[in-house]
This record gives C-alpha cells, structure tokens and sequence, in this order.
C-alpha cells in the first residue's frame, strides 16, 4: 500500500457541529431582513426554504451555489412582496451579508487546532466544501493551502472533479497516496473512493455499520484520525 502524503477534509460536521450553526443563521439573517422590510408576515421562513428548494431546482447548473440559491431567492421574492427592483436587490444582498457573519460563527472541535498543527508538518492539507463557510476567516485556514469550494466552483461533491483538483493543487498527488476526511457517505467516501482514495468516515450519527468497504475507515469523532493514521503508517 503506498504512503498517505496528502489529506483532504470536508468542513462542516467534520471540524464543527454544523446543526447549531444553521439553526441559529436561518433564523437570524431571516429574522434581520424582517425587521427592515416586514416581510416575514406574508412570506413566513419556511415559505422562503422552499422557494429556496423551487429555484435551486429551477437551476441545475448553480444548484450547489448556496449563496447564489439564497440571494436570488430573496430578490424574487421581495419583489413580489412590493420592493422596487433595487431595493429588492440591495435588502437581498445586505440580508445575505448578515447571513454570511452568522455562518461564520464557528466553535471549532478543541481538539482541531493542534491536530492540525501535527499533521501539516506530516502531510500536505487541502479542504473540499459544498458549503458556503470561507475557510480564510476562521483561525484554522492557515493549515490550509488549497481549499475548495466545490459548490460555488459548480461541481459540488459527489462530482469528482473537486477531489481531483485539490489533489492536482496539493503536489500533484494521485489519489492512491490522498486520504480523504468526511461525514458523508454520498458526497465524502462514494466519491474519494471512486477515484482510489483512502476515506476516514466520520460516523456522526453512530450507524456503526458491521463491515466497510476496503480502504474505507470509520471514525466516531475527528479526534480519532491521528491515531488511525499511524495505524495505516505503522
């Protein structure tokens, strides 16, 4: 088996309980644009995810834009709340501003910052996101020196060609000597594996299935990656 010399990381739900952190910016930056515009009455939050739903589908092409999806949800929808095109335009931008801040309101696993320190001195470090988290404005982007944002770049996981990239931009690396770092089966393991990646599954809902593909390692918390890495090392 060839060395591990590169390791690529999914963000949310694998450096940071992400259910939290969406809770509280859906309400928010909604709850925000109401108070300026008063809106919320006839177009409740839920109304809005829908619609959000409608025009991503609407859209294959930008689907995983998540930033585009909201933004332009929230201009339609505001212009046929009343709002002039302009001003529709300028409260979806600011709304999504607010959005964008809350989103970044991180509490990082405590374990992550030195793990990360360990293992950028071992391995060269890329992100692959389907999120809209930019990683450069949280403390640990620094470790980080190809980051990919798979959905704004169009091809959202489980596409390859994100996985592909950040290998390309890591050395090249070929897949056989990456080890890939997730919580989801679809858009985290299928996919890395596919292209001959090793996968450390981070198992966050506790499935504990009774047997993994090969190459495929399961991890019930991001703690445990040092140690199966000298594990595959050893």
């Amino acid at each position: 088996m060839r060395p591990i010399t590169a390791l690529t990381f999914d963000l949310d739900d694998t450096f940071w309980d992400n259910a939290p952190v969406m809770a509280r910016t859906e309400t928010g930056h909604y709850d925000w644009l109401h108070e300026r515009v008063g809106h919320a009455g006839h177009f409740p939050l839920e109304e809005y995810q829908r619609r959000r739903l409608a025009f991503a589908a609407r859209h294959p092409v930008r689907r995983g834009d998540f930033t585009w999806v909201r933004r332009e949800t929230l201009r339609e929808m505001l212009v046929e709340f009343g709002l002039e095109a302009a001003d529709a335009a300028h409260w979806a931008e600011a709304a999504i501003e607010r959005m964008l801040a809350l989103r970044h309101e991180i509490e990082v696993f405590e374990e992550v910052p030195a793990m990360l320190d360990a293992l950028g001195q071992r391995y060269r470090l890329g992100a692959i996101t389907n999120g809209n988290v930019d990683l450069t404005r949280l403390a640990i982007g620094r470790h980080f020196p190809v980051i990919i944002n798979a959905g704004e770049s169009l091809a959202p996981k489980p596409d390859a060609r994100p996985f592909l990239a950040a290998l390309a931009r890591l050395g090249p690396v070929p897949p056989s000597q990456g080890l890939h770092v997730g919580d989801s089966w679809r858009e985290d393991v299928l996919p890395a594996r596919r292209l001959g990646m090793r996968v450390a599954w981070i198992d966050k809902d506790d499935e504990r299935p009774a047997a993994l593909p090969e190459g495929v390692y399961r991890l019930g918390h991001i703690r445990e990656l040092p140690a199966l890495l000298e594990r595959l090392e050893g």
